[in-house]
């Protein structure tokens, strides 16, 4: 059996402005609905939509929602990344700490590749069976190690936003 070439891809994904992203991959068409009431039974507040790459029968970007603008995104992202189980979650009012485990927990769910509000890569293989995500690259290098100052900083914002007492 004659090996087939495999290409390499980059593809950008931006979460819309105030939004929180998270990408993975799972492996079953229930994954839209359980992946939905997952996020609908996290809170009262949360808006989201998302996105499913169906890998088998007719192959379509399956999608659902509570916020039509948000719904559409997650399927425009998971079709542009068109890799087979692969599963995009785009929200607002929610951070992706606080319904991450609800998402991992979710039977169909093999994988998550990031959680983040930030612009990321996601590097994508291709070959004549079909494509798969290799990871993803989310936020810049390092430039630094936190110093006292930095690390009261962070103790303050996280207080701030209430994650902390």
């Amino acid at each position: 059996m004659a090996m087939s070439e495999v290409k390499l891809q980059r593809i950008e994904a931006k979460p819309p402005e105030g939004a929180q992203m998270i990408i993975g991959q799972a492996h079953f068409i229930k994954t839209v609905e359980d992946l939905y009431e997952a996020l609908a039974t996290s809170s009262t507040v949360i808006k989201f939509g998302l996105g499913f790459c169906e890998s088998s029968g007719p192959c379509l970007v399956r999608h659902d929602g509570n916020d039509e603008s948000l719904a559409n995104l997650a399927a425009e992202l998971a079709f542009r990344i068109g890799a087979g189980h692969v599963f995009v979650i785009l929200m607002r009012e929610a951070f992706p700490i606080s319904i991450l485990n609800k998402v991992k927990m979710t039977e169909e769910v093999a994988t998550v590749f990031c959680a983040t509000g930030n612009p990321v890569s996601l590097l994508i293989a291709e070959d004549d069976t079909g494509r798969g995500v290799l990871g993803v690259i989310d936020g810049a290098r390092p430039i630094g190690i936190e110093t006292e100052q930095d690390r009261e900083r962070r103790h303050e914002f996280l207080r701030k936003i209430g994650y902390k007492r």
